[in-house]
């Protein structure tokens, strides 16, 4: 199994921690190794799209954007490891279960079950809680923040177009449809392409994001984005 490296020089220290600074680094780092091995045993099953390697990207963004943002990092890292724990069930419930609700509720029972400090495990479950883009719950930390970019910064771009791509293939969707009118078109189904998925989804993200890193580093892959789409258009009816 390979894992994420995580402790870096500049992480912050836990404000409700009584210990010595040295001590709660050493203490958050077995923390964030152990939880690590949790989660990735969560993704045995995954499909491709929402798999252990976009976990491993979402933790590198956060590393990136946690610092610039004062993030605790502590709470951002087992935040991202965690955040998609559910997310198996709600596809195998094609999306009718909220997996950002149910990996909240996942992950205080993995946390609780490492003797994590209270103030530390509401913090984390507050930013799984919130941090899919079609949920009701907003982001309020600044940690909940930064991994909500974070994620939905894997959806765009490159990375975010090959995803798009892979999941349509995951449910059986043709490539794509230049006819098709998006908004009478149904999700888990042959029309539920990538092309769907940028027109409902990708194009706005954007304009959702939170921090002022993560929105900085949206506009070069909303782009990207919106060339390559308005390429394969044009090449799918044959117009280049």
């Amino acid at each position: 199994m390979r894992l994420p490296q995580f402790m870096r020089a500049n992480t912050q220290v836990r404000p409700y921690s009584k210990n010595g600074n040295q001590k709660v680094m050493r203490q958050d780092e077995a923390l964030i190794q152990d939880i690590a091995t949790v989660a990735n045993n969560y993704f045995d099953e995954a499909r491709g799209s929402h798999g252990w390697d976009h976990v491993e990207r979402v933790v590198k963004l956060c590393e990136h954007i946690g610092p610039l943002e004062g993030c605790d990092m502590t709470i951002l890292r087992l935040a991202a490891l965690l955040h998609d724990i559910g997310r198996h069930e709600s596809d195998k419930a094609s999306g009718s279960v909220c997996h950002a609700q149910l990996g909240a509720d996942m992950a205080r029972k993995e946390l609780e079950k490492e003797d994590v400090e209270p103030a530390l495990v509401e913090a984390v479950v507050h930013c799984i809680a919130t941090h899919r883009f079609r949920g009701g719950a907003e982001p309020a930390s600044i940690e909940a923040k930064v991994l909500f970019d974070a994620d939905k910064l894997d959806g765009i771009g490159a990375v975010g177009i090959g995803r798009a791509f892979l999941f349509a293939g995951e449910v059986g969707a043709q490539l794509h449809d230049p006819h098709a009118d998006h908004e009478e078109t149904e999700p888990y189904g042959r029309e539920d392409t990538a092309h769907r998925e940028y027109m409902v989804k990708l194009r706005h993200i954007k304009d959702r994001l939170l921090t002022k890193t993560g929105k900085a580093m949206a506009e070069a892959r909303h782009r990207f984005m919106e060339e390559f789409f308005a390429r394969l258009d044009a090449e799918v009816r044959g117009e280049v």
